[in-house]
């Protein structure tokens, strides 16, 4: 493993570790169970813009989409978190791995002043739309708050009865299947089949 690899995961293992304590010493088990999903969102995304290896990227960003999807569930969006481990953990990111893989490597497009230039980019946005969400927020404490519900019965019946979801969610399953096979036959055609050379 190079040195900067090295130290930019230690980095992040150290990170980790604090935001677990800090969850478990504020708010006890919920309080870890944030930190835990929030680690997953925001370390996962981190390792998927440091890796060079495609696999490992694409485990990374899957790391990102599990915890985005118990954060909806922290929140009590059930049918949120179920859409997101369906469609992207299932779908984006199948698709996402074959495009790239089918793609020729660029060994210069993860310099790392592009990675500090992307996550200071990403840093900055991050930071003004939160003070903008946080202006305009009323914010109260547990006790105010209704009492959870969880829908995750009436989802599943949801997805499955055909008088509901199920002819949407497999018109989904066939577009990306789709997209699929477009983005190999794409990825896969010859140059001269894109730029034909001209008649002598």
């Amino acid at each position: 493993m190079e040195p900067a690899s090295r130290v930019f995961y230690t980095l992040v293992t150290l990170a980790s570790l604090l935001a677990l304590g800090w969850g478990a010493f504020s708010a006890g088990a919920p309080g870890v169970s944030f930190a835990l999903f929030a680690i997953l969102t925001l370390g996962g995304g981190l390792m998927c813009i440091w890796e060079r290896s495609v696999v490992r990227s694409a485990f990374s960003l899957m790391a990102t989409f599990l915890g985005v999807a118990g954060l909806f569930l922290l929140l009590g969006a059930d049918f949120l978190a179920m859409a997101q481990v369906l469609i992207y953990v299932g779908g984006i990111l199948a698709l996402i791995l074959f495009g790239v893989m089918l793609s020729p490597p660029d060994l210069n497009e993860r310099s790392l002043p592009r990675v500090l230039g992307g996550l200071a980019f990403a840093g900055g946005a991050a930071i003004w739309l939160g003070l903008r969400i946080s202006a305009s927020v009323t914010w109260a404490t547990a006790e105010e708050l209704p009492p959870m519900t969880s829908h995750a019965e009436e989802i599943g019946v949801g997805f499955l009865s055909p008088e509901q979801y199920v002819v949407p969610f497999e018109l989904a399953a066939v577009l990306l299947t789709v997209a699929l096979v477009a983005a190999v036959y794409i990825a896969r055609r010859r140059s001269i089949d894109l730029f034909p050379e001209e008649d002598a």
